[in-house]
């Protein structure tokens, strides 16, 4: 009896109703805000402005922060924190337009961060060492260009959506070389903002995947004018973005300092629960009851849930009853990336001056950007160097071992720097959030074939008691930390106003996503 009692506990569903055992007392709430990233943080905040202190955050990990993660690294004498997830502040504030709330938040709290030039502080490499193969990559940016508006042409005429993949073969991009591909990989775009030359990224460094796994239409949205907004709309402040900046953050304290500071502003330590996993979510007319791993029960009037796109795709959290068909449709449609950082210190600085470098390998996304962070500016004199992957390379390298990726990174490095003896590293580590079940990647991403109906149901609540905020909930900056940021004001204020005035109005919900067109066998 007690097994079949704590498989209903755990979540598992044969058409039971799982009714838990009734909480004590004091494990009771208002509002649980579960997982303590900005969105939630950002929620916990609305809710306290709105008047209701009646919450808490549970976050399974020791420290606030969400995908906000740093690490002390390098040798005793030699150490700095480094960004292990976030690291930017993308698209700041151009004249007296509008602020990213991120980069208002890094100014309120004081933290240290530095311009980053995507493009002119460039130096490229390939199997030869180094070689200068700008032009290449000068044409990669028109394709892209060019792309982009023949995507917004298709928004235009309706037609279909497809992958960037099929978009290049079909204007005529069809990368062989290293040299092209690598160009494509790190892909900045050309726009023209308010008569200013801007260059953004856009492909596998910004979303972390393949042309083949990302919407030839979702990339190009800022050529068709319309929303919801892929990342381009960040920087486009005639679009309610921001501007063409980017900073990055060096802080020793952490880019979460930002965040973990603003908490500090309004939490107390009984509004929030640390190294509490949520493992159930048990969800009805008269409220919610979380379970955590450890088998602890807390009951609340409302949740708002702020996991990640990819964990709601693992069932790494489990709702009883099971979330609705349309809404676990538009979950799984989704797609989730990862972006991985490899870093590297050395005794004594060999590589590049420039902020990044490109390395064309004939293995598309094979170690392909480096940046340096022994710069003037930046961290001088930490000896630290880093290479990025992303998508399916982040996967394989996370089911090596340390060992082996050190081994191949150091390959690379032998081979950029030819006549240079390259040392073992003092010190080495990469995250691995593919695999972290409180993660399972590093932000969302828009396929191909996903509509603009599903996004709107991962963002619609499940009737009146449970919520859902996070970057994948964005639909005009997912991916993005102020994506989080808005989200969590919206869906805050949201459950703020049941609370305060009984009107819990639901958000919009599409049953069934049909085909534009029918398919004929």
């Amino acid at each position: 009896m007690r097994r079949i009692f704590w498989l209903f506990a755990l979540g598992a569903t044969s058409g039971v109703t799982f009714v838990p055992p009734p909480p004590p007392k004091e494990n009771h709430r208002s509002v649980l805000i579960l997982g303590g990233g900005v969105a939630g943080i950002i929620a916990a905040r609305t809710l306290h402005e709105q008047g209701i202190d009646d919450f808490m955050i549970v976050e399974a990990r020791d420290e606030l922060g969400g995908r906000l993660r740093s690490k002390q690294l390098g040798a005793d004498n030699r150490r700095v924190t480094v960004e292990l997830g976030a690291n930017w502040i993308q698209g700041t504030q151009e004249e007296n337009g509008p602020a990213n709330p991120i980069l208002t938040l890094a100014r309120r709290h004081g933290l240290k961060a530095a311009e980053s030039d995507f493009y002119d502080s460039m130096t490229t490499y390939d199997e030869t060492g180094q070689v200068d193969y700008l032009n290449v990559f000068n044409k990669a940016v028109a394709d892209y260009t060019i792309l982009t508006i023949a995507g917004g042409e298709r928004v235009q005429r309706k037609q279909v959506d497809s992958t960037c993949r099929t978009g290049y073969s079909i204007i005529g991009a069809k990368p062989r070389t290293p040299h092209e591909m690598v160009s494509e990989y790190y892909m900045v775009r050309e726009l023209y903002l308010r008569f200013d030359h801007k260059l953004i990224s856009i492909t596998d460094w910004e979303y972390a995947q393949t042309p083949e796994k990302t919407s030839w239409i979702a990339s190009s949205w800022a050529s068709a004018s319309i929303c919801p907004c892929a990342n381009n709309f960040t920087y486009d402040v005639d679009q309610g973005g921001f501007s063409d900046g980017n900073l990055f953050s060096i802080d020793q304290r952490g880019f979460k300092h930002f965040i973990q500071a603003e908490a500090a502003t309004f939490l107390t330590p009984e509004q929030t629960l640390l190294n509490a996993t949520v493992r159930n979510i048990a969800h009805s007319a008269d409220g919610v009851v979380v379970t955590l791993t450890d088998r602890t029960n807390i009951t609340a009037d409302y949740a708002i849930t702020t996991f990640s796109i990819g964990v709601l795709q693992n069932d790494d959290v489990l709702f009883e009853p099971p979330l609705p068909t349309w809404k676990q449709e538009a979950i799984q449609s989704m797609t989730m990336g990862t972006y991985t950082k490899i870093f590297l210190q050395f005794a004594d600085k060999f590589w590049f001056d420039t902020q990044f470098a490109l390395y064309a390998d004939r293995e598309r996304g094979r170690y392909p950007v480096w940046q340096g962070l022994d710069l003037e500016n930046f961290m001088p004199g930490s000896g630290i160097v880093f290479a990025t992957v992303t998508g399916d390379y982040s996967q394989r390298i996370e089911r090596m071992s340390d060992a082996e990726v050190q081994a191949e990174v150091l390959e690379v490095l032998r081979t950029m720097f030819p006549n240079t003896t390259i040392p073992t590293p003092t010190a080495f580590f990469f995250p691995r959030w593919f695999s972290d079940p409180l993660y399972r990647g590093s932000f969302s991403n828009w396929p191909s074939g996903f509509v603009s109906p599903h996004h709107t149901n991962i963002r619609a609540n499940i009737g009146q008691r449970l919520w859902f905020a996070g970057e994948g909930t964005s639909q005009k900056y997912f991916g993005f930390l102020h994506g989080a940021y808005f989200e969590g004001l919206d869906i805050g204020k949201r459950v703020a106003n049941c609370l305060n005035t009984g009107n819990c109005a639901s958000l919009p919900f599409t049953e069934e996503v049909l085909s534009a067109t029918p398919y004929v066998a």
